[in-house]
């Protein structure tokens, strides 16, 4: 290898190391720390990898869980919400109602109609019928009620989702019946982190079954366990052993093999790398596994070691039988991760150094013991931790408690503030005096479209003239509506002595005009609407009905009361002409 210009060392005088712990990149000509993310030691994971199973996978709530930690994200965010609904609805009653016609009054009338929690029910004075109510108050807390439904029922669902079922482990005695029933295929994967590769593997093939010293002890080819390989990876030589439908896994296994020097390519790792994985031989959507990164061992206090020498560095796997009846009594044999002895190893750079100028230490030996826990058996099963009816009776507890908080903080509002009590009025006031003003706009409009615009009551205060009765001022009311009469009093008539009388052409003109025109003259009278006198009362009759007595007695009522008022004016017109002839007469008499 180049020497790279920091963290490594020469030795022989024409060859390069890096330091203790260091691992060389030919890429970049660098040597770089070997560091495990997640442990100080080393970092191990295991359990039963469901990724192949597609409901769990739905289920696994995984994706969510990174968002959110607790329940407390979802109730935060339940009340950021809340608080921001309240404030809105704080803002707007800022705003004026005017007639009806402003932004704020829709926005507000909204708002009430938003009442879908607390509308009759609450403020209710004594011996009173319950009338329905849509206050603004009750549509702001009606939402801000749903809101915190929503957002403790997404707190509820989280609970229930991440907790929704608790795993119970129970241990039975194993016998060989049992045992022979674990049909899993098996693959061990470890990896040797260094720049050395398969070239340097060597007394790779002999498997070594039960205790020395004991009757089960003996040797085997490695062949008759499982298939080995070797293959090179950019962390260095992975050892791969197959074994398809384990059935003769013994208590104890053993099996080593050692990496040696090679020219420019010294023997020396800086860590190590393990996956097992096991598999139902006839079922292979599950994986029961366990994989890590060895750093160093927990008896070593340097931070950064290198491993070389004839010591062996040995990794002790357990093999655990269990039964997952929440599996549909899938047999799965969990490889445990149980220790790691580490051999021979160098933290400084001297030592380093000796060790690699001395052949004697050219090697680094590593040993894989396998222990088959056969004496027992786990079995392992799901039991819900809440059932359909609890899940409902929390939901609606949930909701009662929603409406409750509100509707308390409602109740006192109305209690102190004797305005909230009756703020549904005004804005009630508002909409219907508006929806009446519309609605008397369009019998305007179709009034004057379809009779013209003279049948239309006057709605301004001005006097207007009459030409009927010479003389006479009479004032036109302007809150008088056209289906009242206009009663006419005397204080209302003026006497105007410059308005002369009609002479005998108009007359003449006018009468000869009724006599071609009769039926316009029936439906006319003498004096239009616009000079003082109403026009005579209608029947009123209810179309496809017969006529009451009631009815007539009505209608003749009001053309007895329209007879006098005709009365009146003719007796005031008669009192005017004989006024105005006396005063000719005297003015003659005295000329």
């Amino acid at each position: 290898m180049q020497c790279p210009s920091s963290n490594s060392f020469t030795y022989n005088s024409t060859l390069c190391a890096c330091n203790p712990g260091f691992l060389y990149n030919a890429t970049g000509n660098v040597c770089s720390p070997f560091t495990v993310s997640g442990a100080d030691d080393f970092f191990v994971g295991t359990g039963v990898d469901y990724s192949f199973n597609f409901p769990e996978s739905i289920l696994s709530f995984e994706s969510i869980k990174k968002y959110t930690r607790s329940q407390y994200v979802f109730l935060g965010a339940t009340l950021v919400v809340i608080a921001t609904w309240l404030l809105f609805c704080v803002f707007v009653r800022f705003g004026s109602l005017g007639d009806g016609r402003t932004h704020w009054y829709r926005i507000r009338w909204w708002i009430s109609r938003l009442d879908v929690c607390f509308a009759t029910r609450h403020w209710l004075d004594d011996q009173k019928v319950v009338k329905k109510r849509k206050t603004e108050l009750g549509g702001a807390f009606s939402i801000a009620s749903c809101i915190l439904f929503i957002g403790l029922f997404a707190a509820l669902l989280y609970q229930v989702i991440s907790r929704r079922s608790i795993e119970v482990h129970s241990v039975i005695a194993a016998n060989a019946p049992d045992l022979a029933s674990f049909s899993n295929d098996m693959e061990f994967n470890i990896t040797t982190i260094s720049t050395m590769s398969c070239s340097n593997i060597q007394n790779l093939g002999t498997l070594v079954v039960g205790n020395p010293g004991f009757l089960d002890f003996k040797t085997a080819p490695l062949s008759t366990f499982a298939n080995f390989s070797c293959q090179n990876t950019t962390n260095g030589p992975m050892v791969t052993l197959k074994c398809n439908n384990c059935q003769h896994i013994r208590d104890n296994i053993y099996t080593s093999w050692q990496f040696i020097d090679l020219p420019n390519i010294p023997a020396s790792a800086v860590g190590f790398e393990f996956n097992i994985t096991s598999r139902d031989h006839s079922d292979k959507k599950h994986t029961s596994f366990v994989s890590g990164i060895l750093k160093k061992g927990s008896n070593m206090n340097v931070e950064f070691v290198t491993f070389r020498g004839e010591d062996p560095n040995i990794l002790k796997f357990n093999l655990f039988p269990r039964i997952y009846r929440n599996k549909h009594d899938l047999r799965l044999i969990q490889p445990l991760f149980h220790q790691f002895l580490p051999g021979s190893s160098f933290g400084e750079i001297n030592q380093l150094r000796a060790s690699l100028q001395n052949s004697s230490n050219g090697l680094v030996n590593i040993t894989l013991n396998v222990n088959f826990l056969s004496s027992y058996i786990v079995e392992i099963d799901s039991q819900n931790a809440l059932g359909p009816v609890g899940f409902l009776a929390d939901l609606g507890g949930l909701c009662y408690v929603s409406i409750g908080i509100f509707f308390y903080v409602l109740v006192q509002l109305e209690y102190k503030f004797k305005r909230f009590r009756h703020e549904d009025k005004v804005m009630r006031r508002i909409r219907n005096r508006k929806k009446a003003q519309e609605r008397w706009d369009k019998l305007r409009k179709y009034v004057a479209f379809k009779w013209g615009r003279g049948t239309l009551p006057l709605e301004d205060g001005n006097v207007v003239l009459t030409s009927c009765c010479s003389g006479i001022l009479i004032k036109s009311n302007q809150n008088e509506g056209s289906s009242k009469r206009k009663h006419i009093r005397k204080d209302t008539i003026s006497f105007n002595k410059k308005v002369s009388m009609p002479d005998d052409k108009v007359l003449r003109k006018v009468g000869s005009d009724d006599a071609t025109d009769s039926n316009v003259h029936r439906q006319q009278p003498l004096c239009s609407p616009a000079n003082g006198i109403p026009l005579p009362p209608s029947l009123e009759t209810k179309p496809d009905s017969e006529i009451s007595s009631l009815e007539i007695q009505k209608n003749l009522q009001d053309l007895y009361e329209y007879n006098l008022m005709l009365r009146k004016e003719l007796i005031l017109a008669q009192s005017m002409l004989q006024s105005l002839t006396s005063n000719d007469s005297t003015s003659k008499g005295q000329q």
